[in-house]
């Protein structure tokens, strides 16, 4: 009888959502992980290099072999990308979103190795949409992530809200993201448009010194000013 083939597997391991100390929030899992694997599918070269040095810095920096999975990568390049996996290797997807597999390119890795049969193995580490969830004081038993919203004016405030309207019907909390240069003018915008009664959670820079983590109503926004330029934010709305 022909025995089953032996493969690797694919190891979801969480980075760091900025600069600090990696031990600070990550588990030792993660240390060990990085010590024994060397295949990575990452995002960025340069900057999954830095975690794996800071997460191990005596891991030898030649030995490692990283693909490139970002926007630009052709679907044809996965096959390639997993070939580790089918020899018997170990392997590690690494993000730059905190959590592979979730607002990430990963997620067709991870795809891909279940269509093969390949043990998938996610590890713990710091979600900044749980994290932003947990803190907000909103309803963490229905809740939905929406990635990017429409960036024209109309399109965007016109899904303000609609999400405010889903919000109020279903009592369920709505989280989006912004690119960290239009965080300002996206905030601006909420103010503008939903309703002062409506509850608007910022969680900034989260698990970094710099963490910000606030939810009121927009009326009290209003009269409140901060500064999200280029800093990484989740933003949660809940009309009650």
């Amino acid at each position: 009888m022909k025995s089953a083939p032996l493969f690797g597997k694919l190891y979801l391991i969480p980075t760091t959502m900025g600069d600090c100390d990696p031990m600070d929030v990550l588990p030792q899992t993660i240390k060990r992980c990085v010590d024994l694997i060397d295949h990575y599918v990452v995002e960025n070269d340069k900057t999954a290099r830095k975690s794996i040095k800071l997460t191990n810095p005596e891991k030898k920096q030649s030995e490692l072999k990283l693909f490139i999975l970002n926007k630009y990568t052709e679907a044809k390049d996965h096959q390639e990308f997993i070939k580790p996996l089918l020899e018997g290797k170990d392997m590690g997807l690494m993000s730059e979103a905190g959590c592979p597999g979730v607002a990430d390119p990963g997620a067709v890795i991870v795809k891909l190795a279940h269509d093969k049969g390949i043990q998938v193995v996610p590890l713990v580490g710091p979600s900044s949409i749980l994290l932003a969830m947990m803190a907000s004081g909103m309803n963490g038993q229905s809740f939905t992530f929406h990635g990017y919203l429409p960036i024209e004016k109309d399109e965007k405030r016109a899904s303000f809200k609609s999400l405010e309207r889903i919000s109020f019907e279903k009592n369920q909390s709505q989280i989006f993201i912004e690119t960290p240069y239009r965080n300002n003018k996206l905030l601006e915008d909420l103010i503008q448009t939903l309703h002062p009664d409506t509850y608007l959670c910022i969680a900034a820079d989260i698990t970094l010194p710099t963490e910000y983590i606030k939810t009121k109503k927009i009326s009290a926004w209003k009269k409140e000013t901060v500064d999200l330029h280029k800093r990484p934010t989740i933003f949660i709305i809940h009309k009650m």
